[in-house]
């Protein structure tokens, strides 16, 4: 596993903790940075998979 991937996943999770909130309390800023933080989490792991699959061809 690539260290993108594994700070896509957090930054993934962070966001739907925050998104939840965000909802829970009412708080649309919240909602809304929750949700750019998933999407950019998803984007970071997406990076992190192709970095490894990369490095994995260049191995053999």
């Amino acid at each position: 596993m690539h260290k993108d991937e594994m700070k896509g996943a957090a930054k993934d999770a962070k966001g739907s903790i925050k998104e939840a909130a965000g909802k829970a309390t009412g708080d649309e800023r919240l909602e809304a940075e929750g949700g750019a933080d998933r999407v950019e989490g998803k984007v970071q792991k997406g990076v992190g998979s192709l970095k490894e699959a990369a490095r994995d061809v260049l191995k053999h």
